[in-house]
């Protein structure tokens, strides 16, 4: 069989490990330049395309195979989905999922000014991208900080959850459940940065999965964070992310491929 990867970074350590078992088995592995954009889809012969890139490029690129009849994962509209903090907290909301809920603004420079803000609060950029803004704000004062660089950032402006400063970081590939903590981007770094999860609680791992159905995903991060009585609460949700140190990751993956390859 043969599989593409639509990526520029093929040495990723998951694609990389999931690219030697392939190989190892007897299947070809392509690597597709995601900035080459559709066109590049007219010379593609893979049986199915591992879509780790999003660019507006890539984004293009998967959705011309996908027309001409190839099975892209994740499909293109399902990447394009996780890129709208907005579009996402209102399509989890809607299937009565636990996420942060918030308002969006045009640019940050309009949250100076307006009425009923969430004291402390966070701020995220309304495109989820590397290198975005995600900050906890406790002041206008801080506000104000943020505009020089930001200011005509559209964001969307969250409550914080009072939480115990871990994030969940919980990958699904799938059907497969991984999961680690990290240290919040919104927290003081003491304590280090990262640690092994003892297990998530079945009822975790029951709302990852349902993610999952929700955004039309097979290969997706979900971040949680433990507001206590509350529940968990969802802050993010990723497609293809990098499932890092995860043993049993690129298994899951080559499986996957091969198996919609089939199909």
């Amino acid at each position: 069989m043969r599989v593409g990867l639509i990526t520029r970074d093929p040495g990723h350590p998951l694609l990389a490990a999931t690219t030697a078992l392939l190989t190892g088995a007897g299947h070809v592995v392509d690597v597709l330049d995601p900035e080459a954009g559709p066109g590049a889809a007219a010379g593609a012969r893979a049986d199915v395309h591992l879509l780790k890139a999003r660019t507006p490029a890539a984004l293009a690129l998967a959705g011309e195979l996908e027309r001409r009849g190839a099975p892209v994962l994740n499909s293109a509209a399902a990447t394009r989905r996780c890129q709208d903090r907005t579009g996402m907290a209102e399509l989890a909301l809607r299937a009565g999922l636990p996420f942060a809920a918030g308002r969006t603004f045009r640019a940050l420079a309009e949250v100076e000014g307006a009425a009923g803000l969430p004291w402390p609060m966070v701020v995220k950029s309304r495109a989820s991208r590397k290198e975005d803004l995600v900050a906890r704000l406790d002041s206008p004062a801080e506000l104000a900080g943020l505009t020089g660089r930001w200011g005509r950032e559209p964001v969307v402006v969250q409550e914080f959850a009072p939480n115990n400063g871990w994030d969940h970081k919980v990958w699904v590939i799938a059907g497969r459940v991984f999961s680690a903590l990290r240290r919040s981007e919104l927290a003081a770094p003491e304590g280090g940065s990262a640690r092994a999860s003892a297990g998530l609680p079945e009822a975790w791992s029951a709302l990852a999965l349902r993610v999952g159905e929700v955004f039309d995903l097979d290969v997706y991060g979900v971040d949680l964070i433990d507001t206590g009585d509350a529940g968990p609460l969802i802050v993010d949700v990723n497609a293809f992310p990098g499932v890092r140190g995860q043993a049993g990751a690129p298994e899951a993956l080559a499986g996957l491929a091969l198996a919609r390859g089939r199909r």
